[in-house]
């Protein structure tokens, strides 16, 4: 049988990744390029936002992983199979730089970082009153591998944290109000999409920080820049958005109160990522239990 590497990766990410994935499975037929004959043979497809319908046609496919935390875009094609079991990535790495980044975001809003960057810019000598981690209250969206993985780092690092998910529920606006600074780290779903809109905005504590690491559907972008011009927020963090890369002429990169990332809070690292694709493909070859798989009824 074949394993189909379906992707959208540059010439040299497909060539790291086949030869990463080729020394972790021996024994096993990796292509990235589908053939006329490939479609009777492919049982395991791995992905990265592949084009759609890059996975029709293969009748014996078992299972569909994905390179990426997020499967939105895979869940979005009409073609995908919907019988095949469909796993994400869920890699301690990941969790690990994603939790490194926000808590980075978390200090530098807590300390004024980003007023100090934009005062040395203006050659500005001024001092910002003390703001203490205890009393810097953390709106953590998102509890999955990932969001535990934050609330350890920032409750270690002595910030208290309110958590709150889709699954789990509870007042999102009573949290909201009651946060310093949101932390977004949801799922992108259909009852997620433009969840910060104005009516979230204006459930903030005024003057709270907000950080951005899931997805930019998440935010009403024109509703964002509202409530900074207003005061009600005084800084954004935002690593992801509606069109990637962002286009150079988006008012984000040129706003006073938007610190922009290029979507890096937490990157697939394929060193470790191949090593737990490749768990996932002996796991099926030996009929043992596939570990994260999809529901697809939720999204995640």
């Amino acid at each position: 049988m074949t394993i189909l590497l379906a992707t959208n990766f540059d010439a040299a990410d497909e060539s790291e990744w086949l030869a990463l994935l080729r020394a972790e499975l021996p024994g096993e037929t990796l292509v990235a390029q589908r053939t006329p004959g490939d479609g009777a043979h492919v049982d395991v497809a791995l992905v990265a936002n592949p084009p759609p319908g890059a996975l029709a046609g293969l009748p014996r496919l078992r299972l569909i992983q994905s390179l990426w935390a997020g499967v939105e875009k895979l869940l979005a094609d009409p073609a995908l199979p919907a019988d095949v079991p469909l796993a994400r990535l869920v890699d301690p790495a990941m969790n690990t730089t994603m939790a490194e980044t926000a808590l980075w975001a978390v200090l530098a809003l807590q300390h004024g970082m980003f007023d100090y960057a934009a005062r040395q810019r203006a050659a500005r000598w001024l001092q910002g009153p003390l703001r203490r981690a205890d009393e810097t209250c953390i709106g953590l969206l998102g509890l999955g591998q990932m969001g535990r993985a934050v609330r350890t780092r920032l409750e270690a690092n002595g910030y208290p944290v309110r958590g709150w998910s889709t699954r789990e529920g509870g007042d999102l606006d009573a949290l909201l109000a009651a946060s310093d600074i949101v932390v977004n780290l949801l799922p992108l779903t259909a009852a997620t999409r433009g969840l910060f809109d104005a009516r979230r905005f204006a459930a903030m504590k005024p003057g709270a920080g907000f950080v951005n690491l899931a997805r930019g559907a998440h935010v009403v972008d024109a509703e964002l820049l509202a409530a900074l011009a207003s005061g009600r927020l005084r800084h954004a963090v935002l690593d992801v958005f509606h069109v990637e890369p962002l286009p150079e002429e988006h008012p984000f990169w040129r706003h006073p109160r938007i610190t922009v990332l290029p979507h890096v809070a937490a990157p697939t690292d394929p060193r470790s990522a191949a090593r737990i694709v490749a768990a996932q493909v002996r796991a099926l070859r030996a009929g043992a239990p596939l570990r994260d798989q999809v529901d697809r009824s939720r999204g995640y």
